[in-house]
């Protein structure tokens, strides 16, 4: 299954769940951004459902609200609420214990 791709019609849904889920801040013109693409698809296989993205340049209403300022941002979210953050490229591991 690949990454999900959030807008503001499913953004909410998403970061409602019981579990832990990760969103990824991103934008195509971001070098990091690219390099952390994969990171995320391959997370995905790893957490099926858990894992989504947000193009910050067809989103601005969502990552202002959120206050991106550097792309990119990764935010965890369990149950609506935020739980944890991280900034920049990081290696799967640091994300796979981002969920556990």
């Amino acid at each position: 299954m690949a990454v999900m791709h959030l807008t503001n019609a499913n953004f909410k849904d998403f970061i409602n769940s019981d579990e832990k889920v990760i969103v990824d801040f991103w934008a195509s013109w971001c070098g990091p951004c690219r390099m952390l693409g994969p990171v995320m698809e391959d997370l995905e296989k790893d957490f099926p459902g858990r894992v989504a993205k947000v193009n910050v340049d067809e989103e601005g209403d969502i990552a202002a609200a959120f206050g991106i300022q550097s792309i990119p941002t990764i935010l965890v979210f369990k149950n609506g609420a935020l739980v944890d953050k991280t900034v920049g490229y990081q290696p799967k591991a640091n994300f796979e214990k981002l969920l556990k």
